[in-house]
């Protein structure tokens, strides 16, 4: 999960998580790098995705399950995505909820 978001998120990402106020840019980036992620599983299934019709903004949002040893935990998420200077996409907002059951 780590090396993944860190590899599609925008120099300026968002992170909007629990219990935090919105994680920005290099700070995004530390509380990443600093997540251990070798406990737990994440899994994510798109919904559905969008582009601006300029082509250079979309979103995608869907639901997640985060599985650890003991806890499973579904829930829902939204990507906002904008395209770089090479034609690539990395998100700039990033936000999840769980509480969606088992």
């Amino acid at each position: 999960m780590k090396a993944a978001f860190l590899h599609y998120m925008d120099s300026s990402g968002v992170l909007l998580r629990e219990n935090h106020y919105p994680i920005i840019g290099k700070e995004a980036q530390e509380y990443i790098k600093h997540t251990n992620d070798s406990a737990f599983t994440l899994t994510w299934q798109p919904r559905s995705a969008d582009a601006a019709k300029s082509g250079d903004l979309a979103y995608s949002f869907g639901t997640y399950t985060l599985h650890t040893k003991d806890t499973t935990i579904k829930g829902t998420y939204v990507s906002i995505w904008k395209k770089q200077n090479d034609e690539s996409w990395k998100f700039v907002l990033d936000a999840g909820n769980s509480g969606v059951g088992k």
